[in-house]
């Protein structure tokens, strides 16, 4: 799996090698290949390092913080005077009071121009961006770290389009396929459960941990459907505050678990208030908590139907996080569309079919009479093969 996001691992190192100008944010959901990154990083750098981890079973706090960046400060030291040296911070959200202190930290080096290069990784994007805007603007780069593509998957493991549309995009989980029993195991009890109990519940005010539970099992049962949140409240049996869910939903996205994508309106105001699209953001969730297996599923064509189109929805998610695209859904009436792309006044909307038959698109024709459209996409069926969307950068279809 040796530098397997080769453009990331690229970005990573140049950066590094560079005049230390910004402290380097690696941020991403859990088991993608964030530690993985950093420690290639520090084999291919040629400079000093420290590695440490603030994940342990008792959060670390701001003493440990500076004892450890102390101890990588004594790395720049050499006989002929000052030399680089890096320091690489891992679950650095789980730190309380992390970003001052490092803020603090990196502010008394600037000013001793001390060559002390930083690079923080973090399994909760939502805490971890938190607390760069708070405390530490104009001194980071943020790298978003997404769940695996179709290609990386298929260029490290040889999957299949079919492997990957019901197995996603976890490397860790990619040589247990063959063993469904472990592979489901490891992606509830390695991933699932272990992000919303050490991720979510552990570092946020989370009042009803019940009902976050039951609205994550709710959104993979209903990934790639609109569903009001008034609707949601009746579907999870809890006298709840859809104010409540539209928080428990915004935790589980930080995460990287599940998105409610907006309605496409014009108008962001219009937008805040709309029902989600519920979108898994790595189709593993979904098909391992459905307890289904891989030929099942594949026979079942209304839910292989709807894992297609909660692929192609996660793909666009994960790779437009680092390119400033907006992805959403439109519908009015009985009329959708499954998805729209918006990089500044550029729009495409996205049809998503499983089958080769021919179909009409009323979504489609509404949609673009109605807005702008610089592009009108099928995507699978007879349109663009499913194979090639998933491999293409989601750019390439707002040019």
């Amino acid at each position: 799996m040796d530098n397997y996001k080769r453009p990331v691992f690229e970005t990573i190192l140049k950066r590094i090698l560079e005049e230390r100008r910004f402290i380097q944010v690696l941020a991403g959901p859990r088991q993608v290949g964030k530690t993985t990154l950093a420690r290639q990083a520090i084999e291919k750098c040629g400079l000093p390092s420290h590695y440490v981890s603030a994940d342990e079973p008792t959060l670390q706090d701001r003493t440990w913080l500076n004892q450890q960046w102390d101890i990588a400060r004594t790395k720049t030291i050499s006989n002929n005077g000052q030399r680089p040296a890096l320091l690489i911070i891992d679950e650095a959200q789980k730190i309380s009071g992390w970003s001052e202190t490092v803020k603090k930290l990196w502010d008394e080096d600037t000013v001793n121009k001390t060559p002390l290069r930083v690079m923080i990784l973090g399994s909760s994007p939502l805490l971890v961006q938190k607390g760069l805007t708070e405390s530490l603007t104009g001194r980071f780069e943020l790298i978003p770290i997404t769940h695996w593509s179709y290609n990386e998957m298929k260029q490290c493991f040889s999957f299949t389009l079919e492997q990957y549309i019901y197995f996603g995009g976890y490397p860790g989980a990619a040589t247990l396929v063959d063993e469904h029993d472990r592979w489901l195991n490891y992606i509830v009890d390695s991933l699932i459960e272990t992000t919303i109990s050490r991720d979510i519940l552990l570092m946020n005010r989370v009042d009803k941990p019940a009902l976050l539970r039951r609205l994550f099992h709710l959104g993979c049962e209903y990934s790639g459907q609109i569903i009001s949140y008034q609707k949601m409240v009746g579907q999870l049996q809890e006298a709840g505050n859809t104010t409540t869910l539209a928080h428990y939903l915004d935790l589980l996205n930080g995460a990287g678990l599940l998105i409610g994508l907006p309605k496409y309106a014009g108008q962001r105001v219009r937008q805040r208030g709309s029902s989600p699209k519920l979108l898994v953001q790595n189709t593993a969730l979904m098909t391992a908590l459905s307890n289904r297996s891989f030929s099942e599923v594949q026979s079942d064509r209304d839910y292989w139907g709807r894992l297609v189109e909660s692929s192609v929805g996660a793909h666009l998610v994960n790779d437009a996080k680092s390119k400033r695209i907006e992805i959403f859904y439109w519908l009015d009436r009985n009329r959708e569309v499954d998805f729209i792309l918006r990089l500044g006044k550029a729009l495409t909307a996205i049809e998503v079919k499983s089958t080769a038959k021919s179909y009409t698109l009323p979504g489609m024709e509404t949609f673009c009479k109605m807005f702008p459209v610089k592009r009108r996409l099928l995507v699978g069926g007879q349109g663009i093969p499913l194979d090639e969307f998933l491999a293409t950068p989601t750019e390439h279809w707002l040019k």
